[in-house]
């Protein structure tokens, strides 16, 4: 399937502009079963900020990696020192209405798979279905060695009762719950064990240097083939885990769409982009959409 829509740039400080809606619309009129895609982007308005700036380089220092954090002490008191004080963020965050958008849509039967690269669960708060979670959860923890789960929220207290030195410690919060926080690992923080079996616990999200689990992969895979086309929203796609289904819809004869503010890894392969903010844009086009149905019946 080719798709003719042509590329829009939109002033990324203004709300999006008519001829980008129209073509937006059109987009999602045509390809009524739609593979939504999502990234850090779409849960700024919820005050968690991103990992990435406009022109999809970090803003900060890369993200501990898996191999850090499983091969160092150090390491694993700076994450959870620094997730301590980050963690009331993205916890205590609300659906935006991005969020919110892609629930409606899903509702009307126009989104066949929702993936999303977040692990901040917002999605399925704001109501949409069968959602996707490529790189985990952050509101879940679980134990290395038994497998034992807890919720990252019961970890908390805890946290800021084994160090309370620390809990008072304020800093610039960072993406998926970190903050920026200029902790020495080598300094002391009691690091709560798994209380089934002692053993070390570990967020329930995937790491940089930590492969997808394949489950997920192929699950969204099948999701992009009985797909029509791919929305992207609020995400550089500078991840590979993300891309690939970018990649993978052009190989197939899938068009790509996006809403995004800034460049993305896949902008020579959209047929349309709408740089333009996450919220106001979807929150235009179910608008339109509705109106449109309206008219119609």
């Amino acid at each position: 399937m080719s798709d003719p829509a042509p590329l829009i740039a939109v002033n990324p400080t203004a709300a999006p502009e008519p001829a980008a809606l129209d073509a937006l619309q059109d987009f999602v009129e045509r390809h009524p079963r739609l593979f939504v895609l999502t990234g850090a982007g779409i849960s700024t308005d919820s005050g968690i900020p991103g990992y990435r700036d406009d022109n999809g380089a970090w803003k900060r220092s890369p993200p501990i990696t898996l191999q850090e954090f499983l091969g160092s002490e150090s390491w694993r008191r700076r994450y959870w020192a620094r997730s301590m004080i980050g963690w009331p963020t993205v916890g205590l965050a609300q659906p935006n209405g991005a969020h919110r958008a892609l629930a409606q849509l899903d509702a009307a039967g126009r989104v066949g798979a929702l993936v999303t690269q977040n692990v901040d669960g917002l999605h399925q708060r704001a109501g949409s279905r069968d959602v996707i979670e490529l790189h985990g959860s952050i509101g879940l923890v679980h134990c290395l060695d038994c497998g034992a789960q807890y919720t990252r929220a019961s970890l908390q207290p805890q946290l800021v009762a084994r160090n309370p030195a620390v809990a008072g410690a304020f800093a610039e919060p960072a993406a998926d719950g970190d903050a920026h926080l200029e902790f020495d690992g080598t300094n002391a923080f009691d690091i709560p064990a798994c209380e089934a079996c002692g053993g070390m616990l570990k967020p329930s999200v995937v790491f940089f240097g930590e492969n997808v689990p394949r489950e997920r992969v192929a699950a969204a895979s099948a999701a992009l083939d009985a797909a029509d086309a791919v929305l992207v929203v609020g995400s550089s796609l500078m991840v590979y885990s993300g891309y690939r289904f970018c990649a993978w819809a052009q190989q197939r004869g899938k068009p790509v769409a996006a809403i995004n503010l800034g460049k993305t890894r896949a902008d020579p392969l959209l047929a349309l982009k709408v740089a333009a903010p996450c919220a106001a844009t979807l929150e235009a086009l179910v608008a339109r959409l509705a109106a449109s149905n309206a008219s119609s019946a």
